[in-house]
């Protein structure tokens, strides 16, 4: 199968050919190098705690307090917010919604990880403690995920452990660890590919659809999907390839009822769309636009300087997501090209940019691809490194204390 691997010459359009079978006790044996990437996990995920606890000391909302945050305050930001007023109170609570003043559109947020938000706090009584205990089993079913597909990718020995070790140190990793959907999404989506690489159609169909039920980006991964499963067929998969088509549409289901129970309660298919386009700026601007308006807040002059920074942030996630395509296309790496295309036209055709730096972290072609890199340029891990550890650092702290936003 083709690589992302730099040097080497773009292989023929072909889908990748199928793992062996495996027994199926094997597919939930740890081997040792899983072991490896969950110890690596743990790690990190106690490095990002211990910079919570101190944030709390160091940084306080206001200047002279004499006592902390509670210590679950630094995680209880932004979105984690809406995900728990979706979880507790539901979507329109006492018959408000988009018609009330001082709406918090919240039905701009997919339901997939409110109901499990939900269930979760049956067992766990605080709602911050919940969303982390999400986000950290999440968390470590994707990494093991990402190692797998990396080692599907790579031939070199460690590379599953690579590309999980830059992704954790990658900028925006503490969204990972936070109440945020990105853990749980790569948690779905991660298998859902790693099981469309072994042409187990059904089960990447069911996978993309717990990740549709999440993010909008699931539409995504069920397109790359469906593009791998026509290479697949068209290569020669045979009839009973061709039988599994169907299974192809069943990502839609989620979104389709979602936009089905708001319009029931808004009169509006599209409300979900129409909350973010009110909450967010996300109407929508051709892709110059969108570049002039974010450069505009970057570097006009017009914001403050953490407004600035947070928008020269945006503009350099979208130069690298047009790398990663631009790589992917030249590596004819179709149905990933096609992923990570479609969530930068998401993103890119809003009055500005939104969230670019957090859907880095859903480009797992961007961490394998560097992983072979810094495998065959040994200079290359010290360099991003270097690059990476204090903007990821900058970015944990802004997170953590309330500052992200500006």
């Amino acid at each position: 199968m083709s690589t992302l691997t730099p040097g080497l010459r773009p292989s023929p359009v072909r889908p990748p050919v199928p793992a062996a079978p495996e027994p199926r006790a094997a597919r939930f044996r740890l081997s040792p190098a899983d072991r490896d990437v969950l110890w690596l996990y743990l790690l990190t995920r106690i490095s990002l705690w211990i910079t919570a606890h101190f944030a709390r000391w160091l940084f306080p909302a206001q200047s002279g307090v004499r006592e902390t945050a509670p210590v679950l305050a630094p995680f209880q930001r932004w979105d984690a917010n809406h995900y728990l007023h979706i979880a507790r109170d539901g979507y329109f609570p006492a018959g408000t919604g988009p018609w009330t003043s001082g709406w918090d559109n919240r039905e701009a947020f997919f339901p997939g990880y409110p109901l499990l938000l939900r269930a979760v706090h049956t067992v766990v009584p605080d709602w911050t403690a919940a969303g982390l205990l999400i986000s950290l089993l999440a968390g470590a079913v994707a990494v093991l995920a990402l190692a797998r597909v990396a080692r599907a990718y790579l031939p070199e020995e460690g590379a599953g452990h690579r590309t999980v070790f830059l992704f954790l140190l990658s900028p925006c990793a503490v969204f990972l660890a936070a109440g945020y959907t990105e853990a749980l999404f790569l948690a779905f989506a991660l298998p859902a590919w790693l099981a469309a690489m072994r042409h187990r159609w059904a089960l990447a169909a069911v996978l993309t659809t717990l990740g549709t039920a999440v993010r909008v980006s699931g539409l995504f991964l069920a397109a790359a999907i469906g593009l791998l499963f026509l290479l697949s067929a068209r290569a020669g998969g045979g009839r009973r390839t061709w039988r599994s088509a169907g299974w192809t549409l069943l990502p839609a289901l989620p979104p389709a009822a979602y936009s089905w129970y708001l319009h029931a309660h808004t009169g509006d298919w599209m409300a979900w769309k129409h909350a973010q386009e009110r909450g967010w700026y996300r109407t929508f601007h051709p892709p110059w636009e969108a570049w002039a308006n974010t450069w505009t807040g970057a570097f006009g002059g017009t914001q403050s300087t953490g407004y600035a920074f947070m928008f020269q942030a945006e503009l350099a996630a979208m130069l690298v997501g047009l790398a990663l395509v631009a790589l992917l296309v030249r590596r004819r790496r179709w149905p990933e090209a096609v992923y990570v295309a479609l969530s930068l036209w998401a993103l890119g055709t809003s009055y500005w940019y939104t969230s670019v730096p957090r859907a880095t972290l859903l480009w797992w072609p961007l961490w394998i691809g560097l992983a072979a890199l810094s495998l065959r340029r040994p200079w290359f891990r010290t360099a991003y490194l270097c690059v990476v550890a204090p903007v990821t650092t900058l970015v944990a702290l802004t997170f953590l204390t309330g500052r992200w936003a500006g």
